[in-house]
């Protein structure tokens, strides 16, 4: 059989002579067997966590309680030196084809992607995911959970899917395709279908512990009803990412764990890590961030916030680990764990810095520039790990979560940003209990390891198409051996223009961007940054800056990472951010395109907001044919957009239209015409008038029937960049949670008459001030 050409094609048999009668055939023909991986191939379970720095588990030293994982380790291998790309889509097109995220198109998060052969957001089909060699190979393939690389004008009904997981090498998918999403109402794909959560929050609904009954029954399937065939498991936990959000039972586990603060968690972490050999007797603390307050800074009102969201995330580690649990649980009682691998990759970038710096209720908030309060926080402090809140802890959090390196996620150049634990699990194939592993290795080496494993050698062709060679280098060698050298020797980092190198030890490393400072004037030109230089065979956090030192070093250093850099398409660099999620600016296809009108029907499937017409910063028209059946009066949704956290929907209440524009969850606004629909056929119009002079400004909404005026109302604010990273565009009802508390969550909130069509007319888009200009206007405004 030949592997190298996928889907693999056998040697031809013999030819065999055809008897003109089946019963005088001689010999008989043969069955055609199913293609089999080669003998010996295990099982393969690979889990990512989501926004999990390298300090935050109790297998590396941290404070959340991850007994799973503890369990594990104590079986298998813990990786010290293990690092992603500092993104969520970057790492996980790199960890699922093995090449560099910018030679996948990944150079960023597929939302904000660009034209630059780097940043397409497009994986080519010359880098084919180890899901698709493994599936071609024999191995039955599933994924479950966060995908985060289909882009959004191929996310619709529309398609093409030739980038959803069932077209990418799996072939069942069950999760969702975003960012984000909230845990209790997931924005759920299956295969290709979006389909509801199957129960509620008050049902006790969470989607770790849907997303893992998913797996379990999955893997029941394959195993019954073909034994002989291995499975591949990519578990993808939406978890821990902001949203924090927890089962009832779950929320304040930790309660008072936390009130020592980020600093004493940072030198209790450390001691653990040493004690643990994590990290070297010797190592120190990386410098703490500058603007980011210490723990004594803070007002006691301040504590008491970031105590409980930091609370919130340490029992939504738990919660997610327990999950795990049960899962390993049910692959040792069905008898497949010792030969299953088992990769347990604790974060897919650093810890989060996204909630700013007294943390949030709505992490759409930050995503929009606006800074949420203390105070605002505090008076709804029982809100935090439930569905009335969207929440995501302070800066100084994350950074304690990276103990004990510095920054945090996007900041691609330092460790903070790109160090996360791993843990290797496979009893029949690693001798090994309980050690570590520090040699050096990217998550580029995962999908070559899983080849390695099961025998399979790379392949030259997939589907047709040539592929580029795989860029990473397998870690197997260090199963068996603790002291093996290291053979990941070189390897490059960049991010929003945060950029470093990595070479035999030695790192170079710019910090370019701040996280959490998208109020922040564009940065200084690429050429004004300035580099660091950190010998990691002698200072293993970056704790020490050499490059005045050794300036020969460093020069070599940058001069190695152009190298790099021009050969796996990082250049030209791009650190705009909030710029990039208008599809206008960034230049990628836009599924709206040229249209300023599109009529939308009952039954579409939820819009993702970077497939659905932009309603954001411009005037716009929604015209609605219905009719109501009765004198009773009609209620419902004729469309919406976005949820409780940010979004506008124009509905009915008791038979009066009403239409609400939901700033972030900080401030509704609301129109409401005072006389019901009457029975039979109307046409109702809302038509938003924007003021202009900027993003995120107010303007007047008014209400139409049968082309009568009847209401209008001022709005004095709207969403400037993002209405919801994980809701949707809706016709006949709002989907996952209600924009306003007007109507109900779920089914009930379905219009209640005959919605024949909406049609969306926008006006023309506004010329803007710059990003920051702006951002500066409403955080002045708010």
């Amino acid at each position: 059989m030949d592997r190298y050409n996928l889907p693999p094609s056998r040697r031809p048999r013999h030819p065999i002579s055809p008897a003109t009668d089946i019963r005088q055939q001689v010999p008989g023909y043969e069955p055609e067997e199913p293609v089999r991986p080669p003998v010996g191939a295990p099982n393969i379970l690979l889990i990512l966590v989501d926004d999990m720095g390298f300090g935050a588990s109790s297998a590396f030293g941290g404070p959340c309680r991850m007994p799973a994982a503890e369990r594990l380790a104590a079986d298998g291998l813990r990786y010290t030196r293990f690092h992603t790309t500092a993104l969520c889509s970057p790492t996980r097109a790199a960890l699922l084809t093995g090449r560099n995220h910018h030679t996948c198109g990944m150079g960023g998060v597929v939302d904000t992607a660009t034209t630059a052969p780097g940043y397409t957001g497009r994986r080519p089909r010359e880098v084919a995911t180890v899901a698709r060699m493994l599936q071609a190979n024999g191995y039955a393939t599933g994924a479950f959970g966060k995908m985060h690389q289909t882009p959004g004008a191929e996310s619709t009904p529309a398609g093409p899917f030739d980038r959803w997981p069932t077209q990418e090498g799996f072939d069942r998918f069950y999760g969702f395709l975003g960012a984000e999403t909230n845990q209790f109402t997931p924005n759920l794909i299956d295969g290709l279908t979006p389909i509801e959560p199957p129960a509620t929050e008050e049902e006790g609904y969470h989607l770790s512990e849907d997303l893992v009954d998913q797996s379990i029954s999955w893997i029941d399937s394959v195993s019954t009803l073909d034994p002989d065939k291995p499975w591949f498991c990519y578990l993808s936990y939406g978890a821990c990412h902001s949203p924090f959000q927890l089962p009832r039972s779950w929320r304040g586990r930790y309660r008072g764990e936390f009130a020592h603060g980020w600093d004493q968690q940072c030198e209790q972490t450390l001691r653990r890590q040493r004690e643990l050999g994590i990290v070297p007797e010797d190592a120190d603390l990386a410098p703490w961030a500058e603007g980011v307050p210490h723990w004594d800074e803070l007002n006691d009102i301040e504590k008491e916030v970031a105590e409980r969201l930091m609370e919130s995330y340490a029992s939504f580690a738990e919660h997610m680990d327990t999950q795990t649990g049960r899962l390993t649980t049910a692959i040792e009682q069905r008898g497949q764990l010792d030969d299953t691998l088992i990769i347990y990759i604790l974060g897919d970038n650093g810890a989060s810095a996204e909630g700013g710096l007294v943390g949030t209720l709505n992490e759409a908030l930050t995503t929009n520039g606006f800074q949420d309060s203390a105070e605002r926080i505090h008076e709804r402090l029982d809100d935090i790990g439930g569905p009335m809140a969207y929440a995501h802890y302070p800066v100084g959090w994350a950074l304690a979560m990276d103990t004990p390196y510095a920054w945090a996620k996007q900041v691609a150049s330092h460790y903070g940003g790109t160090r996360n634990g791993m843990i290797v699990h496979w009893p029949n194939g690693i001798a090994a209990r309980g050690e570590l592993r520090h040699q050096w290795h990217h998550c580029i080496d995962v999908a070559p390891t899983l080849l390695a494993v099961a025998g399979i050698e790379e392949p030259h062709v997939v589907d047709g198409a040539a592929q580029r060679p795989i860029e990473g280098t397998p870690f197997a060698y260090t199963f068996a051996d603790a002291t093996a050298p290291d053979r990941h020797t070189t390897q490059y980092f960049e991010m929003v223009g945060n950029r470093g190198i990595y070479h035999d030890g030695w790192t170079a490393v710019t910090q370019h961007r701040v996280p959490w400072r998208l109020d922040q004037a564009r940065p200084a030109p690429f050429a004004e940054d300035v580099w660091e230089l950190y010998d990691t065979t002698t200072d293993w956090t970056q704790a020490h800056n050499v490059a005045h030192i050794f300036p020969e070093k460093l020069a070599e250093l940058q001069e190695r990472f152009l190298v790099e850099a021009a050969r796996y398409q990082v250049f030209p660099l791009d650190d705009r951010m909030t710029e990039k999620i208008n599809p206008k600016v960034a230049g990628r296809r836009d599924l709206m395109g040229d249209r300023l009108s599109v009529t939308l029907r009952p039954g579409l499937p939820g819009l993702r907001e970077d497939a659905a017409p932009n309603m954001k910063n411009r005037s716009f028209t929604l015209t609605a044919s219905l009719a109501v059946p009765s004198e009773d009066p009609v209620s419902g949704v004729i469309i919406a957009q976005g949820g409780r956290f940010g979004g506008w929907s124009l509905y009915l209440i008791d038979g009066k239209v009403c239409f609400c524009h939901n700033v972030c969850g900080l401030q509704r606004y609301t129109v409401r015409h005072t006389v019901p629909l009457s029975p039979g056929e109307h046409e109702v119009t809302l038509r938003f008038d924007y003021d202009g002079g900027g993003l995120g400004r107010g303007g007047i909404a008014t209400i139409s029937i049968d082309g009568v005026e009847v209401q209008s109302g001022r709005i004095d604010s709207t969403t400037p960049f993002f209405f919801s990273i994980d809701e949707t565009m809706d016709v006949g009802r709002d989907r996952g949670t209600p924009v306003t508390e007007d109507y109900p969550q779920g089914t009930a909130n379905k219009f209640g008459g005959q919605l024949n069509w909406v049609r969306v007319d926008l006006g023309v888009e506004q010329d803007e001030p710059s990003p920051a200009e702006t951002l500066r206007a409403i955080l002045t405004t708010h």
